[in-house]
């Protein structure tokens, strides 16, 4: 398919574009395959580069010959684009539709980019098993890298190589692999090396109505606990929903076959429900009547808070399990790939350090949302604006943009302990939805693979860890901190991220020239700091000098 064939009026001058907080800009409207471009003869105006990717509906109107279009984003921005005459409207209007919603993922536009920054580091060749493997066997004996998944047959969600228990077999993987939803058995996800205690995640298990059960399954399980020791089972669904699942034979794991496992229910709600959260909460903050009692309640009302106390209340009961009271946990909900790896990503990040640097981070999206299976693909076809009647659409779910959120909840409760800025959290936020980079392509690592994405598409790391972006995405505030951290779910102390949800509804000037002080300050106190030293170190020489020297 040539992308001609849906671009049906490629221009139109005389285009007006209107923005909240920026000035009106008149010029040439222009459609490509990938982008829709507006561009001003007007001297200092910026140009327009929005990805037909990152739109998520468009509305027409029109007054007389005039056409307006109304442009809905993913990353949540909303833009007006008055067209003259009716005809071109329309065009314009048809063509934007059809070219932001192309089902083929070889047509989007990673495929056809060229960056235009010299790649230092080649994201693909950043993270790997291996790698982390290494790491984990400078600490302990006792796990092994499996390649039973090679060919992807015994899950396909699942990357090819998974951290195992070093005394269970391959033969007892995939055995247990069919007692587990999407094959998705029991494997490591974290390894805490200041008591050894580990974090697994895996599908539900397959009971049914008739109470099965899987010898290996429980083998493969009980094979991370010390002797002695008990573990937890963290159900991210109700007991109600848990024991429901069992008619369509799912189900749990009965305390008679997991006597040393104790199960806790945590419920953490389902896709369908988030979605339906996000595009509440996106109409309450573009609500301008300006009446504050009715904004409270819609934001209320969406419940989006809600959620993210329940996952920070999760991610916190699976690290105190394993920080406070020694005891190794597994967490699963119904597939698990949606509410399982947002409690065991997040868990990480209140135990781990390393996961609050730049880098680590990254690792910690790869493992654990990439690697792990989330769809992504299917997540983030449609953000708050999409049709909710679209057969597309009931895959939706915000389930990574609620990770990130609350990751930002702990930045903004800990602002010394990351060594990246909310800047960092929300660039995922805009490429898991619409991006030039095929990170987050496809829906597991066997998709990836089949697209050849690492040879034929840059990986969004490439560019992250380019130095000139480092430096950009860095927290100026950062002091390495090696401590766990604990952060509050009482209400005060979680806030709406304005820098999400209200960053195109209001002015950002006042927060950039705070910003731009407060670097200012740090930088002046560095100074100072080492002009401290200096005469510090001037002062020890002069004390050590032989008094003698200076008498005559």
């Amino acid at each position: 398919m040539e992308f001609a064939e849906l671009i049906k009026t490629p221009r139109v001058d005389g285009v007006v574009l209107r923005r909240p907080f920026l000035p009106t800009v008149e010029g040439t409207l222009c459609l490509t395959g990938h982008h829709l471009i507006l561009s001003s003869r007007q001297d200092n105006t910026e140009e327009l580069w929005l990805l037909h990717a990152n739109i998520d509906c468009i509305e027409k109107r029109f007054v007389g010959t005039l056409g307006t279009i109304v442009v809905k984003c993913k990353d949540l921005r909303v833009i007006q684009l008055d067209v003259p005459g009716m005809e071109e409207c329309l065009n314009i209007a048809s063509s934007i539709e059809a070219l932001s919603t192309l089902d083929s993922a070889s047509l989007m536009y990673p495929f056809f980019y060229r960056p235009m920054f010299e790649v230092i580091e080649d994201g693909w060749n950043s993270f790997f098993p291996e790698d982390a493997f290494k790491d984990l066997e400078s600490m302990t004996d006792e796990w092994r890298l499996s390649d039973v998944n090679q060919d992807y047959s015994v899950c396909v969600s699942y990357p090819t190589l998974v951290t195992v228990p070093k005394d269970v077999d391959d033969d007892t993987l995939r055995k247990a692999a069919v007692f587990r939803h999407g094959g998705r058995f029991p494997v490591l996800s974290y390894y805490h090396k200041r008591n050894g205690m580990v974090m697994m995640r895996s599908g539900q298990p397959l009971t049914g109505t008739n109470g099965r059960r899987c010898k290996e399954d429980e083998k493969l399980i009980n094979a991370t606990l010390r002797p002695g020791k008990r573990g937890y089972i963290i159900d991210t669904r109700t007991i109600a929903v848990a024991q429901q699942a069992k008619a369509r034979e799912g189900g749990l794991e009965s305390e008679s076959n997991y006597p040393q496992w104790r199960r806790i229910h945590k419920a953490i709600e389902r896709s369908s429900v988030l979605q339906e959260s996000l595009i509440k909460l996106v109409e309450a903050c573009n609500d301008q009547s300006h009446n504050m009692d009715r904004w409270l309640s819609k934001l209320e009302a969406s419940n989006w808070q809600t959620h993210v106390k329940e996952i920070i209340t999760t991610a916190c009961l699976a690290a105190q399990c394993i920080d406070r009271e020694g005891a190794s946990v597994l967490v699963h909900g119904t597939e698990g790939t949606d509410s399982t790896l947002q409690v065991t990503s997040l868990s990480q990040v209140i135990l781990d350090p390393t996961c609050r640097t730049i880098k680590g981070f990254q690792n910690l999206v790869e493992r654990e949302w990439l690697q792990a299976g989330h769809p992504f693909q299917q997540r983030c076809v449609q953000s708050a604006y999409g049709n909710a009647s679209s057969s597309k659409a009931r895959c939706d779910a915000p389930v990574f943009l609620l990770f990130l959120d609350c990751v930002w909840q702990i930045l903004r409760q800990f602002p010394c302990s990351f060594q990246f800025s909310e800047h960092f959290l929300v660039l995922l936020f805009e490429h898991a939805y619409a991006s030039q980079f095929g990170t987050f392509l496809g829906n597991c690592a066997s998709d990836r693979v089949n697209l050849k994405l690492s040879q034929k598409t840059v990986s969004l790391w490439s560019w992250m860890n380019h130095p000139q972006e480092m430096e950009r995405l860095s927290n100026p505030l950062y002091e390495a901190n090696s401590l766990v951290i604990w952060p509050s779910v009482a209400p005060q102390s979680l806030l709406l991220w304005e820098g999400v949800f209200l960053r195109w509804n209001r002015s950002s000037r006042c927060l950039d020239e705070a910003y731009e002080e407060m670097v200012h300050i740090i930088e002046y106190n560095k100074e100072l700091q080492n002009k401290v030293n200096s005469l510090r170190r001037q002062l020890a020489e002069l004390e050590t000098e032989d008094p003698l020297q200076h008498i005559d």
